[in-house]
């Protein structure tokens, strides 16, 4: 399959643009797209695919130096900072991918086909999902062994993959209940599979994803809580992939969505396993900064006296 980017709002959903800045990035959509909401972006320029491509080429050597075989990935799309995200939508990365070394599985919707599906995306491609090509973040989070022995297992596994993907997209998806799903949420249900193995060997998706999400409850797992308030929950009806019947009646009065997103991944998989460590790269004009551990680099890519900055060369 080949990346299309994320789209971008129409006019006619300038009403909502708000309200799309909490949403999960869209991965990417076929070009063709042919119903609001969908339009493809602008194709980036050969300036800006260069960069992008360099800096993948880092991402990569930073993981295989690593020695790991798998990750929790996530990258910065759009700009979430009204709402305190730097990132936006989360996947596994492979080394072993059946793709090409380290492509991404994950979760995207596709809009001429109005059905989720999951998609093995390279990392050049995969970084390319972003609305500014001139700065960007990645996230890695590198597991202890077992954990991440039993996660590569779960993610390579087509079966299992395919039956916790939900049939219903929504952007906003409440993260216990299995009315529908995003793409972040895919992956915090493939986790508990893979580290609470909940009726693996169930057929029906609906049981699969009830069961992991009993598990993740039951594990403390605490999706990211993004506070709109009325106008926002407002707004939010105007985008077709935005649901609100699936979310706690309070948390709907209160203007609240509680949804997966890659912060709340990336602390579950570190309370899972403590030594997990993580490694964060950003770029900006023709730095790139590298930071190992959990504190986040400094907005703007702004290096500090720890972190590593290499030339984007």
């Amino acid at each position: 399959m080949r990346s299309r980017g994320i789209s971008a709002p129409t006019r006619r959903a300038r009403v909502a643009a708000l309200a799309w800045l909490v949403l999960c990035a869209l991965l990417p959509v076929p070009a063709a797209a042919s119903w609001a909401f969908c339009d493809a972006k602008a194709a980036p320029s050969a300036a800006d695919k260069d960069r992008l491509l360099r800096f993948a080429a880092i991402v990569k050597g930073e993981l295989e130096r690593s020695g790991a075989h798998v990750a929790l990935v996530a990258r910065s799309g759009l700009d979430l900072s009204r709402v305190a995200q730097r990132y936006s939508h989360a996947g596994i990365a492979l080394r072993a991918s059946p793709e090409t070394p380290w492509a991404v599985r994950q979760l995207y919707y596709a809009c001429d086909e109005q059905v989720p599906r999951l998609y093995d995306q390279g990392m050049s491609a995969f970084l390319m999902g972003t609305d500014d090509a001139r700065i960007g973040y990645i996230s890695l989070v590198l597991l202890p062994e077992a954990p991440a022995a039993a996660l590569e297992r779960a993610a390579l596994d087509n079966r299992l993959a395919l039956r916790l993907l939900g049939a219903e997209y929504s952007a906003n998806a409440y993260a216990f209940s299995p009315r529908y799903q995003n793409c972040n949420q895919w992956v915090a249900e493939l986790l508990a599979a893979a580290w609470g193995e909940p009726d693996r060997g169930a057929d029906d998706t609906r049981a699969a994803r009830s069961a992991a999400q009993r598990w993740l409850h039951a594990q403390g797992y605490e999706p990211t809580r993004l506070e709109l308030g009325w106008w926002l929950m407002r707004a939010a009806t105007f985008v077709p992939w935005v649901h609100s019947d699936d979310h706690p009646a309070e948390d709907v009065l209160g203007g609240v969505f509680r949804v997966s997103m890659p912060t709340s991944l990336e602390a579950f998989a570190r309370r899972q396993a403590p030594a997990a460590a993580r490694v964060e790269l950003c770029h900006a004009g023709e730095r790139v900064v590298i930071r190992r551990g959990w504190t986040p680099i400094a907005d703007g890519c702004q290096p500090e006296a720890d972190d590593e900055v290499v030339p984007l060369p």
